[in-house]
């Protein structure tokens, strides 16, 4: 059976600590997603997103601070219209935009960051591996 790799670019102050939450609660979910810490979920740079499909990631999770609660005021704003973009120069790519997704997860919801990673990795499963010609 096809097993998704997943890489997770997550804020440090939200999604990041809901995952944390998700496993110190001993909350079970899909073990497909490897998860990396940014200081803000606008900190992610495009070139980050590609990096993972080039190194063989099926897929891509942002997770941010919900609209209005970001730490720095604003990036998860910038994230969404950054998403947008990536969404479109991906299908250029021949990547489906289903591979990227983006969520907001707060440090309280640890069984909504359970559940995305369930979601996610069905999703990915789905789709099937992805195929990139370098």
């Amino acid at each position: 059976m096809f097993e998704p790799k997943i890489i997770c670019f997550l804020c440090k102050w939200c999604t990041y600590a809901g995952a944390d939450l998700a496993g110190t609660s001993r909350m079970k979910y899909k073990p497909n997603g490897v998860n990396i810490r940014f200081l803000c979920s606008s900190r992610v740079d495009p070139q980050h997103v590609l990096w993972a499909f080039k190194s063989g990631a099926d897929g891509v999770l942002l997770g941010g601070c919900h609209p209005g609660d970001c730490h720095y005021q604003e990036g998860n704003y910038k994230t969404l219209r950054r998403v947008t973009l990536m969404k479109k120069m991906l299908q250029q790519l021949g990547i489906e935009d289903g591979r990227l997704r983006l969520e907001w997860i707060s440090a309280a919801e640890g069984r909504k960051f359970a559940q995305t990673m369930d979601e996610f990795t069905e999703q990915i499963r789905a789709l099937g591996p992805l195929k990139l010609e370098v």
